[in-house]
């Protein structure tokens, strides 16, 4: 007499053994990676949004910036690629998770065997390609069209690896939790944007640091955006250019506590907040 054991793809190993989170997770990152990029309209608003206003925003604004040794054009480079790394990461999934638990997709993924860690590495997996994609392309356009020079120090690489690394993860663990807050799916867009909105405005996004009142730029220091900001103007733009900071530095010690203590605290309110159904539904 012989036995049979299951070993299809994704299910159990040929121990009879469920995928651990990890795997799973894996798997769930390709199906969101999919789902993504089935949806063209989606997908082009995505990666043109902040393309369309860099390209708004450098053409009206375009002279040199004095005493900086840059023009106002690539000032707006690393900034829209900070508003890039937080719209595909915040945005993206405190809009789609609210949606998601909304239409009860979260209820039944809940009741399934899949451990719950492996929804958020998914998740991860999704807003780290994104991330990814669309600060390539924004540095694409930075060089070729507004010349911004790449760095020739791996040193400055290497901030740019930790700088994204941290405030992708930071700016997704806040999109998790902010996600709880919309009372439907419907209300989501207009309950997530218009903080990130107003951030834009604060972070030195669309105005130039040295132009925005210090009690602004005070609030947008407690949130991470202005410090990716910051720090990608550290990686991409002249030193030179450091003397229209509100510290005149960049602060990379500075950058990386904040982000850094982002990624914590985003974690705690996911941990606190997180919920699996609608509040309607108990």
């Amino acid at each position: 007499m012989t036995t049979t054991t299951d070993v299809r793809p994704g299910t159990r190993d040929a121990a009879g053994r469920l995928p651990g989170a990890w795997g799973l997770g894996l798997r769930r990152g390709g199906l969101e990676l999919r789902q993504f990029f089935r949806q063209r309209d989606q997908v082009v608003f995505t990666f043109a949004f902040p393309v369309v206003f860099l390209f708004l925003f450098a053409s009206i604004f375009s002279n040199d910036v004095k005493g900086a040794g840059v023009t106002a054009s690539q000032l707006y480079v690393p900034a829209m690629m900070a508003a890039g790394i937080m719209s595909t990461s915040f945005q993206s999934l405190g809009i789609s998770i609210a949606i998601e638990r909304d239409e009860k997709v979260l209820r039944r993924l809940r009741g399934t065997p899949m451990p719950p860690a492996a929804y958020f590495f998914g998740k991860i997996w999704l807003v780290l390609v994104t991330g990814a994609l669309e600060t390539a392309v924004l540095l694409t356009v930075g060089t070729t069209l507004y010349g911004v020079d790449l760095p020739s120090d791996p040193g400055k690489w290497a901030d740019f690896g930790w700088i994204f690394v941290l405030g992708l993860t930071a700016c997704a663990l806040l999109g998790i939790a902010i996600s709880s807050v919309p009372k439907s799916g419907k209300s989501a867009t207009s309950v997530v944007v218009l903080p990130f909105l107003v951030l834009q405005f604060v972070s030195g996004v669309y105005i130039a640091v040295d132009t925005i009142p210090d009690w602004m730029l005070n609030i947008g220091a407690l949130f991470p955006l202005k410090w990716m900001c910051q720090g990608l103007r550290g990686v991409f733009l002249p030193d030179s250019a450091k003397v229209l900071e509100q510290a005149g530095d960049w602060e990379f010690g500075r950058i990386a506590l904040v982000l850094g203590a982002w990624c914590v605290g985003g974690l705690l309110l996911c941990l606190l907040t997180f919920r699996w159904k609608n509040r309607r539904d108990g």
